[in-house]
Order: structure tokens, then sequence, then C-alpha cells
């Protein structure tokens, strides 16, 4: 299957989905933002590495919150890192952390904004090594994505085999806030697999873009 096909099915289902009752989605889905990530971002395959390094630091922000806070805070993100430019983090300096510390639509922790700055240094060594962290990435998962087959949510796995490997890799070439659970969350959410539930609406969608 086409990329084309797979994006065009994509937006039927969706007007599927808003139009009825009916629709079956993880369960954590449970609010607008959520719906819209779930729908839309969640499990699908990304290769671009500015998406990328965005989901490897709202994964990081994330320890001991919820991810509606992170979703809730995305757009302020986006502006306070500079669109997740990877150069730009990386040269930050103590001016850009204070500012940084004082702006309320972030997490304002010293460890994780510090952790950002060292992770786009660490993301363009690997691009430096691979061509693209993408490239570096994909390696490590089997240039594949996994498709699992949970009938519930708590089937779900906080961490895997595969998760250990890649926190291990990350942390060898310098990444912080990168432990196997926050690496399993981040292979959930750029498609490295496919953790919807069996009955949601977008398992068969996603596998079918796999498939192809």
């Amino acid at each position: 299957m086409t990329k084309e096909w797979c994006e065009r099915e994509k937006r039927v289902e969706d007007e599927k989905g808003r139009g009825a009752s009916t629709v079956h989605r993880c369960e954590w889905a449970r609010n607008e933002l959520a719906v819209r990530y779930h729908d839309q971002e969640w499990g699908v395959p990304l290769r671009d590495d500015g998406r990328l390094l965005e989901m490897l630091i709202l994964e990081g922000a994330q320890a001991g919150l919820s991810w509606d806070t992170i979703l809730r805070k995305r757009e302020n993100y986006r502006a306070a890192f500079d669109r997740f430019d990877a150069v730009a983090i990386a040269g930050y300096g103590t001016e850009k952390v204070a500012q940084l510390l004082a702006d309320p639509g972030i997490v304002r922790n010293r460890l994780k904004i510090a952790a950002a700055m060292q992770n786009a240094r660490a993301f363009l060594a690997v691009q430096e090594e691979f061509g693209s962290f993408a490239a570096y990435l994909w390696e490590q998962g089997g240039g594949v994505p996994r498709t699992n087959a949970w009938r519930s949510i708590h089937e779900l796995p906080a961490r895997t085999p595969e998760s250990d490997a890649l926190s291990n890799d990350l942390r060898r070439r310098g990444f912080r806030f990168v432990g196997s659970t926050i690496c399993y969350a981040f292979m959930q959410a750029v498609g490295m697999v496919n953790d919807h539930i069996v009955d949601c609406f977008r398992y068969a969608q996603i596998r079918g873009c796999h498939d192809g």
C-alpha cells in the first residue's frame, strides 16, 4: 500500500469516527486533544528527524506526569524550543535556560530542560554518524514496525527487551531521560510498535500501512 493510500484511508476513517457513536478507540483517548493525537499520530511510523526529536523531548518531559499534561503544553513547547530545531536547542545558553525556567507553558524542571539540550547535542552526533536520526532509530528497531495484538490496554507492557536495548544504546551515546519505560512510550508514539488494541479502528489502518 502506498503512503498516499494510507493517508487517504485515514482521513476517510477519521470522518467515520467523528460521526459514529460506535467507533472503538484505545481507552486512554478520553478528551479532545487525546482523541486527535490517538486518531492522527500515535503509532504512525515516523521517519522525519524533526518530529522524532520533538517526541523524544516530549516523552522525556512526561516523566512523572500524565501524557494529557504534555499534550496541553505541546504548542508551548514548540514555541519555547524553537520548533524543536536540534541546532538551536544544542546551542542554548544560560539566558535561554532562565527563560525556559520562567515559562509557565512548559514543564519547568531544570533537569528536563538540561536533558533536552544534551539530547539535542547527542541527536546531532547521531545524525552525523548515521546520516539521520531516523536511519539510526529504525536500524535499532530492525527496520520495520512490530504489530502486537493486545485486546485491552491493561495488556500493554511498560517496557520490553527492545526498549531496554534502545535505552542502553541511547544512554551510551549521551542521551538523558531515556529509561526503558520512556523509550517504550517513544517507540509506541513513533510507530516502531503498533500498540493500538485490536478492536480500535486505528489498529487495522496502521497495520495496513505497515504491510505496504
